[in-house]
Order: C-alpha cells, then sequence, then structure tokens
C-alpha cells in the first residue's frame, strides 16, 4: 500500500491531485523549487483537451495529444507520479486517500478539472457522450464511424436518412469546432468513399438553448462562426432546449413547440459539472460553491480557511487581481499551476503572496481548414488567417517537442491533400 513518497526530505510534501494542464505545470513549477511532489492521477498520461475534437473526428490519434507524464517530470528527482484514484480527503488530518493507500501532504492541489453535465438527466450519457477524456473521443470516433458504415450497409433509405443525421449539442467552442469537424468530414473529406450514397447527404444539426453561438464572442465573430458552419453544411438552431434523449435521436423544445430529431449520432458539448474529488473536497471543507458547482477560491487559490489546499484549474471559480472572472481555459490553467508554486516559494521566504491575475491573450474556435474565428486582445480576426494564428497557438501548446512535429506533418498534409489517417472503428 502507497503511504507516502520513498524520498527521504524535509522539504514540504506538495500532493497534486490531477495531471491535467493545471496539475502537471504545478507538479513541474514545484519540484523545480526543491519542493517533494507527489502527483496523483487515475490516468498515466497527460491530455491536450482542446484538440480532442480531432480525435473524435478521425483527424488526430490519442498518441498525437497524449503524452506519458512520467517522461514530462523524468528529470526531477524530487518528483514522483502515482496512477491510482484519490477518492477522500481529511482537511484536518492533511490526508488524501486513494484506491491503493493513503497521503499525508503538507500542502494540497485539487486540479482534477470538470466533467460533463445533463443537468439531472445523467441516463442521456449513454446515447449522447461527451468529449472531456481520450476514452469518450475513441467513443464519439467510433460512433461517427460506425454509422457511415451503416448506411453504406443499408437499402432502406428511411434507415440510411437518420444513420446520416448528426447532433451536436452546445453552441460554446467545444460544439462549435466538433459541428465544423463534422461539416468538414463530410462535406470534404469523405466525398468518393461510400457507393451507396453520398456523404455530403449528411446532415449535421448544432443545437444551442441560448440566443446564440459562441456567446462569449463578440457578434461580428458569431456572425462569422455562422457562415463559416452553413459553408460546411451544418445548420445551427438557437434557442433549441433538448427535452430527451435516446438511441433514436432527440426531442427539442422552442418555445412552445417541441420537435423531435431523428439521429443516429448525438453528441454532447452542453455544459460542465465538478469532478467527484472535487465535490468530496467541497463537503469535506465546506467551500463554497458558484451555480455551475466550481469552488470559489480566494485570490491567491487557497479554499478560505484552508491556507494549505490549493484549488486551481476548471474546478476552481477565481476572481483576479483586476477584478475578472477567470474562465475555464487551458492557458488560465497553465498560469495557475505556475503560480501557486511562485506564491508559495513567497510566503515561505516570509513575504506576502500576490493575487493572481490572468494574463488573458483572447480566444480562438476552428471550424475546418482555413476557417475559425479569433478575439485576440482587441483583434478580432477569423477565416485563414485566424486558422493559422489557431494552428500556430495550439501547436506551440503542445507539452512535447515531439508532438509537436508530429501534429504539425499531420496537418500538413491534411491541408494539402484533404485526407486524413485515423478513421478507425475500435
Amino acid at each position: 500500500m502507497a503511504t507516502d513518497s520513498p524520498q527521504a526530505s524535509t522539504s514540504p510534501h506538495v500532493v497534486i491531485v490531477g495531471g491535467g494542464f493545471a496539475g502537471l505545470h504545478a507538479a513541474r513549477r514545484f519540484g523545480r523549487a526543491g519542493y517533494r511532489v507527489t502527483l496523483l492521477d487515475k490516468r498515466n498520461f497527460h491530455l491536450f483537451q482542446p484538440l480532442l475534437y480531432q480525435v473524435a473526428t478521425g483527424s488526430l490519434t490519442i498518441g498525437d495529444i497524449a503524452y506519458p507524464q512520467r517522461s514530462v517530470l523524468r528529470k526531477l528527482g524530487n518528483v514522483r507520479t502515482l496512477n491510482t484514484t484519490v477518492f477522500d480527503v481529511d482537511p484536518k488530518a492533511r490526508v488524501v486517500y486513494h484506491e491503493h493507500g493513503s497521503m499525508q501532504y503538507d500542502l494540497l492541489v485539487a486540479a482534477t478539472g470538470v466533467k460533463h453535465n445533463y443537468f439531472g438527466n445523467d441516463h442521456w450519457r449513454e446515447h449522447a457522450p461527451g468529449l472531456k477524456t481520450a476514452e469518450h473521443a475513441i467513443q464519439m470516433r467510433r460512433r461517427i464511424f460506425r454509422a457511415f458504415e451503416l448506411a453504406e450497409l443499408t437499402d432502406d433509405a428511411v434507415a440510411r436518412r437518420r444513420l446520416l443525421n448528426f447532433v451536436v449539442v452546445g453552441g460554446g467552442p467545444t460544439g462549435v469546432e466538433l459541428a465544423g469537424a463534422l461539416g468538414e468530414l463530410t462535406r470534404k473529406t469523405m466525398v468518393r468513399d461510400f457507393r451507396s450514397f453520398n456523404s455530403r447527404d449528411a446532415r449535421v444539426v448544432l443545437l444551442e438553448g441560448g440566443p446564440d453561438i459562441l456567446p462569449v464572442y463578440p457578434e461580428r465573430l458569431r456572425d462569422e462562426a455562422r457562415r463559416h458552419l452553413a459553408a460546411l453544411g451544418v445548420e445551427v438552431q438557437t434557442s433549441a432546449m433538448v427535452e430527451d434523449v435516446d438511441a433514436q435521436g432527440v426531442r427539442v423544445r422552442r418555445g412552445d413547440a417541441s420537435e423531435r430529431m431523428e439521429a443516429a449520432t448525438v453528441l454532447w458539448a452542453a455544459g460542465v459539472r465538478p469532478s467527484l474529488f472535487g465535490e468530496v473536497l467541497a463537503e469535506a471543507t465546506g467551500a463554497p460553491r458558484d451555480r455551475g458547482g466550481r469552488i470559489q477560491v480566494a485570490p491567491d487559490c487557497s479554499l478560505p480557511g484552508h491556507p494549505e489546499i490549493f484549488v486551481i484549474g476548471d474546478l476552481a471559480m477565481l476572481t483576479d487581481a483586476a477584478g475578472r472572472d477567470v474562465p475555464g481555459l487551458a492557458p488560465a490553467a497553465i498560469q495557475q499551476g505556475r503560480y501557486i508554486a511562485d506564491a508559495v516559494r513567497r510566503r515561505d521566504a516570509g513575504k506576502p503572496m500576490k493575487p493572481f491575475r490572468y494574463r488573458d491573450w483572447g480566444t480562438m474556435a476552428v471550424i475546418g481548414v482555413n476557417r475559425a474565428v479569433g478575439n485576440l486582445r482587441g483583434l478580432k480576426t477569423s477565416g485563414m488567417l485566424a486558422w493559422f494564428l489557431w494552428a500556430f497557438v495550439h501547436i506551440r501548446a503542445l507539452i512535447d517537442g515531439e508532438q509537436r512535429l508530429r501534429v504539425f506533418v499531420n496537418w500538413l498534409w491534411k491541408y494539402f491533400t484533404r485526407q486524413m489517417g485515423d478513421r478507425l472503428i475500435t
């Protein structure tokens, strides 16, 4: 049973739960500062979530966007990684409990992120998978390409129409990017692949419950995103609330009217909720939560009343030093991971901890090759320029040089050939 790090050290023991953007960057920063660090994660790899939709639609493989945590941290001898699931915490005793034992901590960092929110209808999960993990992406890919294969097999026109209907629920960046990738797949990539039907006959519908897609973007960019989606054959339906999801499709309400949409493939990108450990931590510490369940933290990312516990990444509800709510984005998570290590070093040196200040470089969403929208610190851009900027930013953000090269080559091949190599049903 694992009870503690085997390394003998008098330095504070930092236990980090979750190896995503926030947790992994915190582990590296604490490790380089000489702290004794243990990273606990139920998976042994770091996953570049912003590109998961490209795995789901066949542009990339999981290996292109996942990298072993041990490889990232191998040069830091004071950092240990354990592949285990944390299920409980005792704040008074400063102990976390995981599936293989327990572990004492001096500092605890919770960076377990969020999971999908089906708004009280968790039974929809079976028929409408979300996109947060490697398993989710592989499951989506299986459903998408299996639908095309079954459409090739059947002679029933009604059955084929249902198989070629794809519904994406949620008009935020993930939903828009996923719908755009499906549109490109059906309108450009697979047009010569089948004999019983034309892939352009597929119908891709993007449902958004609010009045418009990409609500945090300026109106001009929202209009540009709609235009790009329309060019790829994606139908955007707003003010459309999902009432039910089953194996045959979805039921949607608009005002007082309800409509049934037959579809073999329904994909969920509509909302998030805290991870299970996040809920356990909030209960154990009495930490306040916002309406979405995220844990409200102090300006230094610590829990009120628990200066030894930090919550970072998507799990945290944080208002920064400038009074801005910090978004649940990868750049924010990376900055928070680095910040808490630097802030703790200051505190341990007897210096005051400065509140976190988010450096907002903007947001981007890609909608197929040469189609993207970006709001970058006052620069509002769309089309080809936005797509190239998006590609550069994402390649640069990958954790490993080999990954960067592999993704660059894959994108370059796809750009010039319109072909992609991982449409496998596994």
